[in-house]
């Protein structure tokens, strides 16, 4: 059924002055200094608010135009419907697709979720939340890079939160989930990050280490610090282990979640011992290695060991704000290095996801790198020749 116009009438619009302006059916026109018409729009379509300007009566737009316009715009929003999955009656906005992502990762065992739940509720849904989810583009992703920019947050915390981002969608448009179309799916920005300076325990500091871990008051200390210089393991791997996943024999845990994947960690002989003597002292001999210290504790294993590795390290006379507990990791794997392992057993030992992980190791401490220097060593003589230096007469 057409609409009626009482307002917007032609007879009625040309008595219009200067500033007049009609409304009438979310169509507004205003009469501009120069004594044109200028029409707009103003809709609600599928809960999104439009408003636009159709144009001026000098290029020949009138009410029709507007009207038509209007149409169209909710033609389209009909037709856009139609797409939508079983039982819903609007498309998923950001903020709904970043919930509903959240209590499906956690509920099958997805990964690091503190860190991805932190991303989306802290960063990512207050700037995109309202944003239809198969209608972010990489243009959207781009301004978000830039007001983290200006908020003062690095690359490299952007590049995690854009890959939270990325898991998302994609997990979104994949054909268990259905929430939107791979076509749809935005070029995610990411920008190459600053390598951070890796820093290396010398083998007096080792020592140094393993004494004060074994003077704490913690009796789980000096066996947290075996398992960081004697396997290279992540911190968050190391108190999630349990001792039926250790293999005495064969000297190798079975970890079945890391960044990876599921691996057998080789350990050292003195890891295995180490191990062997602390697991006759145990109430349960297949439990948990580091168990949780408190009855209040979320886990039943140990959160972290950041407090009392903070204590060794100052016992053991060495900066705090420098080592910390992945120090460790780096020492261990920069150790391999300098003993010319190969890179594919580096990355069996390390858990990297690929070569390329290592080779930065292997760039920084590879002994070969000092022996090409070598080819290029030449000192000063003992003894300078004072006339060469002295200006002719």
């Amino acid at each position: 059924m057409a609409l009626r116009f009482t307002k917007l009438d032609n007879r009625l619009l040309r008595g219009l002055r200067v500033g007049d302006r009609v409304t009438e059916h979310s169509i507004t026109v205003e009469c501009l200094s120069s004594g044109d018409l200028r029409w707009s729009i103003n809709i609600m379509v599928d809960g999104k608010r439009i408003h636009r300007v159709v144009g001026r009566a000098s290029d020949g737009v009138k009410r029709g135009t507007a009207e038509r316009l209007i149409e169209k715009l909710r033609t389209d929003a009909r037709a856009d419907r139609l797409s939508l999955p079983q039982g819903r009656k609007l498309h998923r906005s950001f903020a709904q697709a970043a919930e509903d992502y959240i209590e499906r990762m956690e509920s099958s065992g997805g990964k690091d979720m503190k860190n991805k739940r932190r991303h989306l509720r802290q960063r990512l849904v207050p700037y995109l939340g309202r944003d239809r989810l198969d209608k972010i583009t990489g243009y959207r992703l781009g301004q978000y890079r830039q007001h983290r920019i200006n908020e003062g947050a690095s690359e490299a915390t952007i590049n995690r939160e854009m890959s939270t981002l990325s898991h998302l969608l994609n997990r979104a448009a994949s054909k268990d989930w259905g929430w939107m179309k791979k076509d749809d799916l935005p070029e995610i920005p990411k920008e190459k990050e600053a390598r951070k300076q890796i820093r290396i325990l010398t083998v007096a500091q080792r020592q140094r280490l393993l004494k004060a871990a074994a003077e704490d008051q913690d009796s789980r200390a000096w066996l947290f610090v075996m398992f960081g210089l004697n396997a290279s393991m992540r911190h968050s791997e190391i108190v999630q282990r349990r001792y039926d996943e250790v293999d005495l024999e064969n000297c190798f845990i079975w970890i079945n979640k890391a960044k990876a994947g599921e691996r057998q960690q080789p350990i050292t002989p003195a890891l295995r011992d180490a191990l062997a003597r602390q697991r006759k002292m145990e109430a349960d001999p297949n439990g948990w290695i580091f168990p949780a210290a408190r009855q209040t504790c979320k886990t039943p294993h140990r959160p972290d060991m950041r407090e009392p590795f903070a204590r060794i390290v100052k016992r053991a006379s060495l900066d705090p704000k420098l080592c910390t507990p992945h120090i460790m990791r780096h020492t261990s794997i920069s150790a391999l290095v300098m003993a010319k392992t190969d890179v594919p057993t580096i990355q069996k030992i390390s858990g990297h996801k690929t070569p390329s992980q290592v080779l930065h190791y292997v760039h920084l401490f590879g002994e070969h790198v000092h022996d090409a220097l070598g080819a290029l060593n030449i000192a000063m003589p003992e003894q300078v020749t004072q006339e060469l230096h002295t200006s002719a007469e």
